[in-house]
């Protein structure tokens, strides 16, 4: 999947999760729920963009773990709100797993920056006690 199929994703989940909120039963719970299940959700997608502006493999991963902390957050508060009403579950389920899917990709993805990161350090360490011999 390269980045613009996963900002598509990112989106689609935003915009899902919205009408989900939308159709939840007014109360005082749902509604603290919901403002912070939007907020979450639409924070993955705004820092999965900004990790892409990165100005170090350091920021990447920064901005990476944010989206990973955001993912865990929507996949609680689904959880909660599931718990809370009995009606559109088949489609509150569908999105806790897809910020499962979410995070599993995105702790892949800070995993495979951490391991190019290394191997680039190593490849330039290398390289400099090859060039003082």
């Amino acid at each position: 999947m390269n980045r613009q199929d996963i900002i598509k994703r990112h989106r689609k989940f935003v915009l899902d999760i919205v009408h989900v909120c939308d159709a939840l039963p007014k109360s005082y719970s749902n509604g603290v729920f919901a403002r912070q299940l939007i907020r979450a959700s639409s924070s993955v997608g705004a820092n999965y963009r900004a990790a892409g502006r990165g100005k170090s493999t350091a920021d990447f991963i920064n901005k990476l773990k944010i989206v990973e902390e955001e993912a865990d957050e929507c996949s609680y508060f689904l959880d909660l709100i599931l718990a809370l009403n009995r009606s559109n579950t088949s489609e509150v389920q569908r999105l806790i797993k897809e910020s499962e899917e979410i995070l599993a990709m995105t702790v892949a993805a800070i995993k495979t920056a951490r391991n190019n990161a290394a191997s680039n350090t190593r490849t330039s360490n290398m390289v400099n006690r090859n060039s003082e011999q």
